[in-house]
């Protein structure tokens, strides 16, 4: 090669030879950055040389994980150069350390668990000045650690993994001996390295693709809650390039009976971005528990988050919560497009929710809640920006196009038209989440049926899904308590007289049959006789809290029909 070409594409090469007065002596000389084949045909013993370079990351290692793709690559660099040890330590950004990931000849650098800060250190130094480094002296003076010189390791070459300039790793051997590593050592451990780096990578991002998908797969919904009510539909559709961004919803109901609804999109894309969702998620769920006030809920996720988090993560967050009655819902908005409201006969409108900053942004003043009324057949379009932003158009449009398609009618064919109008065939640029909800009229909320296993524990949650339905259809408070003290009773007896030792199901069916609410109790096993002093009252407690209860006793099972007036008060 010409010596000025040389010294054009070069990269600095430091030769530690000892130390004096406590500073290291360094020798420095020019490398070149990648020889190409007619470069290295040049060489002593190229054909050769190049043919073993090439049996590094041939097309045999296409197949493999990163993993094992790393062990193989190990063990063919440390035949290459003749060696006795080989290691990878790969960059962990979010903590400036390099991580040992891969070794062979001293395996526990990886078993240990052994992490180097960028810049100290052996491999710290090759990392963080991006330049090969010869080390003749193995020792705590030089590194940091002691695994190597413990093993006795004398002499070490590393050289950096780098992809489009920018460091992922380190590759370095070593020798039990004391040797003398040339130019041509340095040239050729750094070919390889150049290949190695760009196999990782090319292996990693599909892996990070992967893992970051199944993350945010795992933590979105995998069944919305049936709530009487309410009918809901939703879709979650993945930038088909860019890798998986932040995008998330979440709808689960409170202890309080109400509903809470979130919408959200983390700043960022790949695995750190659902990483980040998943955490924000759990943590505002986590918030809602002990807070009825969107406003307040937000607040406090800003707060974990500028404390912990701050300044890695960004997110906009839309957070209503429903009402019981699912009459009333509250919003907050972190910086998050506004959902859309239909109602029936009329065109549908953009929410007036105050924009309030992101989350981890800075600290903002109080956060502000908004109440809004939701009629029966009304319907609620939560989503993402991916929904609605196209670089060729306004935000006002993509507005408008989502306000024009929105109409208050059944969910599925609400979001099938939506996504067809407003997706259609083009391939999203960025990730898409949407949430409709519809509030059902009294007329369209069909039967409530639940089927439990005859347990104790079963008893909460058939209360809870029967005072949801009652206050779904309008049931007035005395009608609801009622139905529950009867209701209930009917299952304890279930649970404690129907099956004994083994464990049986208990179904409960409720219904609308105007004016009157007709709950349905049934079981599969023989009733026990009632024992000890005072049993066998809770025919009486039923009766009272009903208008009519039924008991029909049969080889199949027992079935208890309690009817309940709606909305006026029983005569007793």
């Amino acid at each position: 090669m010409p010596g000025e070409s040389a010294v054009l594409n070069s990269k600095t090469v430091t030769l530690e030879t000892g130390r004096s007065r406590g500073s290291t002596i360094c020798v420095s000389y020019p490398m070149p950055i990648m020889s190409t084949p007619d470069e290295l045909a040049n060489m002593p013993g190229a054909d050769e040389r190049l043919r073993r370079i090439e049996s590094v990351t041939d097309a045999a290692l296409a197949h493999l994980s990163v993993d094992d793709l790393l062990a193989e690559l190990l063990e063919r660099v440390q035949g290459l150069l003749k060696v006795d040890t080989v290691a990878v330590l790969l960059l962990d950004t979010s903590s400036e350390h390099l991580v040992a990931t891969a070794a062979k000849g001293i395996e526990a650098e990886v078993r240990q668990g052994v992490r180097i800060p960028l810049g100290r250190g052996f491999a710290g130094r090759v990392a963080a000045e991006k330049k090969a480094v010869i080390l003749p002296q193995v020792d705590h003076t030089t590194v940091l650690n002691p695994i190597l010189w413990e093993h006795g390791i004398r002499s070490l070459l590393g050289v950096p993994l780098l992809t489009s300039g920018r460091i992922i790793g380190v590759l370095h051997v070593g020798t039990l001996g004391t040797r003398r590593f040339t130019d041509d050592d340095v040239q050729l451990l750094q070919i390889v390295a150049d290949r190695v780096a760009s196999a990782i990578q090319v292996r990693q991002a599909e892996a990070e693709r992967t893992a970051s998908r199944m993350l945010q797969r795992s933590l979105l919904p995998g069944r919305l809650p049936v709530v009487a009510g309410l009918e809901m539909a939703a879709r979650y559709v993945p930038a088909e390039r860019g890798g998986v961004g932040g995008d998330w919803y979440d709808v689960f109901v409170l202890p309080s009976g109400g509903l809470c609804v979130v919408m959200g999109d983390v700043v960022g894309r790949g695995f750190v971005a659902a990483e980040e969702m998943g955490r924000l998620r759990s943590a505002l769920r986590a918030h809602v528990l002990f807070s009825n006030d969107p406003a307040e809920a937000l607040s406090r996720l800003d707060q974990q988050v500028r404390h912990f988090d701050r300044p890695r993560m960004t997110a906009t967050v839309q957070l209503a919560i429903f009402e019981p009655s699912f009459e009333q819902l509250r919003l907050s908005s972190a910086g998050h497009l506004p959902p859309v409201l239909a109602l029936p006969e009329r065109p549908a409108d953009i929410i007036d929710v105050p924009g309030d900053p992101p989350i981890g942004v800075s600290a903002a003043l109080r956060r502000r809640s908004t109440t809004i009324n939701v009629p029966a057949g009304a319907l609620l379009c939560f989503y993402t920006d991916g929904l609605i932003e196209r670089r060729d158009t306004s935000l006002d449009i993509g507005l408008k196009r989502l306000c024009d398609t929105v109409v208050a009618g059944p969910v599925e064919l609400v979001s099938a038209s939506i996504m067809g109008k407003l997706i259609g065939d083009d391939p999203p640029a960025d990730d898409i989440a949407m949430l409709v909800l519809r509030r059902q009229r009294i007329t369209e909320i069909g039967p409530l049926q639940l089927a439990l296993p005859a347990q104790p524990r079963s008893l909460k949650g058939i209360r809870d899904a029967i005072r949801c339905w009652l206050s779904a259809v309008g049931a007035g408070p005395r009608a609801t308590a009622d139905l529950l003290i009867a209701v209930g009773e009917a299952c304890t007896n279930v649970v404690q007289h129907a099956y004994g030792p083994e464990v049986g199901i208990v179904t409960v069916h409720v219904e609308l049959q105007l004016p009157d609410v007709v709950a349905t109790i049934g079981d599969a096993g023989r009733w026990r006789l009632p024992r000890g002093d005072n049993r066998g009252r809770g025919m009486l407690v039923m009766r009272y809290c009903s208008d009519d209860v039924r008991i029909d006793y049969g080889p199949a099972g027992t079935t208890v029909v309690i009817r309940r007036r709606l909305a006026e008060e029983a005569t007793r």
